[in-house]
């Protein structure tokens, strides 16, 4: 009998169930997308309904694959957005407000009043990250001052807080199981990243009940089992990680060191920094890489808000290309960007400016600007800003000489040399692209004994294209010479 494991992957802008071989192949794809929500500037939400009966749909569909295919699944693993926040009722399963996503900007104004330095240096020291939107405690601490419902449920201590595994666990199993694992809780802004525990004071200050939060346990672990009226028979779920420390664990960036860089919705850098927490004096993010038997290891992580996102853009609003696969044939039509850039700070910026409030830019058009430049520029926005995160680190002391690259941008060859090419550093894109949902199932696989170690399942990694950068310096300087320049621009608005 054929046997397989099954990573339920919930983004940004669809819900994915993959199953996968053991060696890590995968065999089959089910693909739902979903609702995205603005209701005011700088605002994003879903709908917790909906992810759950798109998940519950991609995942009944990897069951059924895997019978017809007359295979056995394992265990399940669960990868997700991060940071995006859902409170429901814990007697009825109905959430009382919208999904906060992680992209939403509504808190900007109560981070801007509660970041004095020294709650800044406490919140980085304890949690490390920064007072910002992005993560989930001002959102919690939003709708439990604004939903009347939430107040009230909370006051009868029937009230759930979830990032979307834990709504996912949740709903999985019946309401038997409210947990997460330690990448999750680490992008709370409410999760002591030292003792691996709820932050006592954080929570006070925030107004932000214990015990609304779920346990956190590690991700390679116990997470009950699906009740047999959803996937018709019982899984266990081993394996629960936030989606880009996922992605580092799919392109086996177990080292001290070692680096993954993935291109989604948004861009998110990561690297390993081993059991030391190193803190950055220059806006990154220390953050949990995994936890597995009880060991913590820990990461340096720089965000980038808008990646595909930008290129959805252009597909969905500006209407200017039919898919994104269309990109890289219209971007290699023009000999240079003629002088055009933007910067797609359409929910702020993310790392290393961390700043909520700005807006987007475009900067360099003249009466002979297509749409051409439009769509290049979109691309290149996302090379420049990885370089900035990478100066970042760069000014923190650290150095990598590969970088492992993922995410559907990562695909397009232009933008992969693009890339390599302003951060003048070696890329390495591996044969097995779906490294996020990967990651997730081998956490799964590694908890019930298919791997017996780290090392077990690096051997599995494979590289598809070796990126060497091919640019002259001088080319390389005009290009950031540009973008700094229309940074600045978006900066002083």
């Amino acid at each position: 009998m054929k046997k397989f494991l099954v990573a339920i992957d919930q983004g940004t802008t669809s819900s994915r169930a993959i199953l996968f071989s053991l060696s890590g192949k995968p065999i089959y794809i089910s693909q739902k997308e979903f609702t995205q929500y603005f209701p005011k500037d700088g605002w994003v939400e879903h709908n917790p309904n909906e992810i759950w009966s798109s998940v519950k749909k991609v995942l009944t569909d990897a069951i059924g694959k895997s019978k017809k295919l007359k295979g056995k699944i394992l265990s399940i693993g669960i990868t997700n957005q991060r940071e995006t926040t859902i409170l429901w009722d814990k007697a009825t399963g109905k959430h009382v407000y919208n999904a906060i996503v992680w992209q939403d900007r509504r808190t900007a104004e109560f981070c801007k009043k509660y970041r004095t330095n020294k709650k800044e240096r406490i919140i980085n020291k304890k949690t490390g990250l920064l007072i910002d939107p992005y993560f989930s405690g001002t959102k919690i601490k939003w709708i439990l001052e604004n939903v009347p419902k939430a107040k009230k449920l909370a006051k009868k201590n029937q009230l759930l807080f979830g990032t979307v595994d834990t709504f996912l666990i949740w709903k999985l199993t019946e309401g038997k199981v409210h947990a997460t694992d330690a990448t999750n809780a680490s992008r709370t802004m409410l999760y002591n990243i030292t003792t691996n525990k709820w932050d006592k004071s954080i929570l006070s200050n925030l107004k932000i009940p214990e015990n609304i939060l779920p346990k956190v346990k590690n991700s390679s672990d116990d997470f009950g089992f699906t009740s047999k009226l959803i996937t018709g028979k019982s899984y266990g779920i081993n394996g629960v990680v936030g989606d880009q420390q996922a992605a580092a664990f799919g392109q086996s960036c177990f080292r001290r060191g070692s680096v993954k860089s993935t291109y989604g919705t948004g861009a998110f850098v990561l690297m390993n920094t081993g059991n030391k927490k190193i803190y950055s004096k220059n806006k990154l993010l220390t953050t949990i890489c995994y936890k597995i038997k009880g060991k913590t290891t820990y990461a340096l992580e720089g965000s980038i808000f808008i990646a595909g996102a930008g290129v959805q853009w252009l597909r969905d609003k500006l209407k200017i290309i039919n898919s994104a696969s269309e990109t890289e044939k219209i971007v290699k039509s023009l000999k240079s960007n003629n002088g055009v850039y933007l910067v797609p700070a359409f929910t702020g910026l993310g790392a290393p400016y961390w700043n909520p409030n700005v807006r987007g830019t475009i900067c360099g058009l003249t009466r002979n600007t297509k749409r051409n430049e439009i769509i290049r520029a979109t691309l290149e926005s996302v090379a420049y800003q990885t370089y900035d995160l990478f100066n970042a680190m760069k000014n923190d002391g650290l150095k990598p000489k590969l970088i492992k690259v993922d995410g559907g941008m990562a695909k397009n060859n232009w933008f992969t040399q693009f890339l390599t090419d302003i951060i003048n550093t070696k890329i390495a894109r591996p044969k097995m692209q779906e490294t996020t949902a990967l990651g997730a199932a081998l956490m799964a696989g590694l908890k019930i004994g298919i791997y017996k170690s780290l090392s077990d399942i690096s051997r599995n990694w494979k590289v598809d294209k070796n990126f060497t950068p091919k640019i002259s310096n001088s080319n390389r300087i005009k290009l950031l010479k540009g973008w700094h320049q229309a940074i600045r621009k978006t900066l002083t608005k």
